[in-house]
Parts: C-alpha cells; structure tokens; sequence
C-alpha cells in the first residue's frame, strides 16, 4: 500500500459516508498497516474490536455506534489481510503472534498503553491469545462465540461431535481449493453463510451480503483469511508434538464471553468449566442466536458489552 510515512493517517483515505459510522485511518503496526474504523471521543477509553472470518471491520456495524455514544473511544480494524489492510505474503505471516502484535502496535498507535479488547470468531481467538500472551496490553476483555485455547482443545480431544464440527478446519489446509470454493460462483458459499447461518431473517441484508463479497473480493484476501487457519493447525500440531498439547493458558484480565447457542462450529460444552484458565468469567448464553450473535442479537450484545465495560 505505499511508503508507510506515519503512524496514523486519516487523510489518505475516503469512503463514503454513508457506508461508515465512523472515520477511516490507516495505521501502522507491527510492519504493516491496517485500515481502521475510529469512533467516539478522543479522550474516551480506549475499545478495540476484532472482526472474524470471513469478515471486516463492518462486523461491528451495530457495536460501534452504542460504543461510541457511551463514551468510549472505538477502534475497529480490518485485520491483516483483509478488505484494506495489508496481505503479507505467506502462511507464517499469519501466525498468532504476528496477530497478537498486531494488536498490540495498535495500541501504542493510539498513544495508549492499555484497552478493552472484544472480538468475534477469529477475532476471539486473538483476543484470547493476546489477554494470555500480553496481559498488560488488556483492561478488560469481551469473547463472542470463540472458544478460549485450552478449552478448545479440551473439546478436540474428548467429543466427536465437535470434531466433526470442525470439519473446515481441515478443509482449509488443503491448497488452493478453499480460496477458490469461496470464491466460486460470485461467492456463492460467502453469501450461503451470511444468509443461512444467522438465526434472525436479514440479520444480513443485501446490502451487507455486497459489501462482504466485495471485502473478501479484494486481491490476496482469500488466501490470506485461508491461512489464518493453516497457520494455526501447524503451531497448535507442532505444540501437541512437542509439548502434549497447547498447555493450560490462564486470562487474568476480567472477561465476558457471550454466546450464541445455535452455533452450528462450536459446541455449547466449550462453554463450561472454564474456571481453570480464565477465574473472572462471566459467560452469557444467549439461546436465540447462531455463531453471528453480534447480528442476531445487536441490540443484546451492545447493552451486555456496556454492562461489562468499565
């Protein structure tokens, strides 16, 4: 994307307003540089958000305002190597240290020290990583329908059921063939997922469905969403290789995970019994939504946030 001259730049980006709630900067991290949604007051605390697959920052289209209105000052990224960000090349680039960095540099971009970090599917897991590998980073934290390592590991080992819930997991570490299947068809399988999977009818409009195709449409965007996932198979196979296992992974930092029961990914046991890795845990179930809660239930999931946030 060019010479990266500063930190932050507002000025070298123009999107229509009628597509933002908030202003778009480009902002350098971690030797790349991520597009960004920025909300609410300058001096408010600082919320970063966290998209999932196969998303971006618009995500978060209905948190960003409730956010911004109570005060807080929100950051919402295209993670890297999605919509405008950077795609660096590579499966390595993906690794989740690379992630939890990224998420870090943003930080220190806002001339902050510490935030609140909330983040959905894939998004979760980095949040989860970066509250484990970089507490000081992490006031409080938000999880929605992303499991915490451990537990997600826990689930592989003793249930078929979420075995075979995974299935793509696998899918995707084939070559080539996961890009093209989202792609095929004017992505068609991108808008089966965005219109079958949600609970609520036209928790996706039209309008959401085009501007995630075009997102996910963007040059390397696919292969760079793909290798999130075959990064993390071959980290997680060479710590069961070499450590038995991803290792109990504590959070200190106070968390809410809301969840969506009607996830057809991930099951309702990676819920439960998450004393041992993460003591200040406030889970909220919500019955009515699927794996997309934050448009199944925005409304919900807003108020829970603010009840969570200090």
């Amino acid at each position: 994307m060019g010479q990266h001259a500063s930190a932050r730049d507002s000025t070298a980006w123009t999107v229509p307003a009628s597509e933002t709630p908030g202003v778009h900067e480009l902002v350098d991290t971690n030797g790349i540089r991520l597009h960004t949604v920025t909300a609410g007051p300058q001096d408010g605390d600082l919320v970063v958000l966290l998209h999932g697959f196969p998303e971006f920052w618009y995500a978060w289209k209905h948190q960003i305002p409730a956010l911004a209105d109570a005060g807080y000052r929100v950051v919402a990224p295209d993670l890297r190597g999605y919509n405008h960000s950077d795609k660096p090349d590579g499966v390595a680039a993906y690794h989740i240290d690379e992630l939890v960095a990224d998420v870090a540099g943003l930080v220190s971009a806002f001339d902050r020290e510490q935030t609140h970090i909330v983040g959905h599917d894939w998004g979760g897991v980095i949040a989860w990583q970066t509250a484990i590998d970089r507490p000081d980073v992490v006031d409080q934290l938000a999880v929605l329908n992303a499991p915490h390592p451990s537990a997600y590991e826990r689930e592989l080992r003793r249930s078929v059921d979420q075995l075979l819930r995974s299935w793509y997991v696998l899918f995707f570490q084939l070559p080539v063939l996961p890009e093209a299947s989202l792609g095929w068809n004017d992505f068609a399988m991108l808008e089966r997922i965005l219109t079958d999977g949600p609970t609520r009818p036209d928790a996706f409009t039209e309008t959401d469905v085009r501007r995630y195709k075009r997102a996910l449409g963007r040059p390397g965007a696919r292969t760079a969403a793909v290798n999130y996932y075959r990064a993390l198979v071959r980290r997680n196979a060479k710590l069961t290789v070499t450590e038995g296992g991803v290792g109990d992974r504590p959070v200190t930092a106070s968390t809410l995970l809301v969840w969506g029961v009607q996830d057809d990914a991930l099951s309702l046991a990676l819920t439960q019994d998450l004393e041992e890795w993460v003591p200040d845990c406030r889970v909220e179930r919500l019955p009515a939504a699927s794996h997309w809660v934050q448009f199944d239930a925005p409304e919900q999931v807003s108020e829970l946030l603010l009840s969570h946030l200090p």
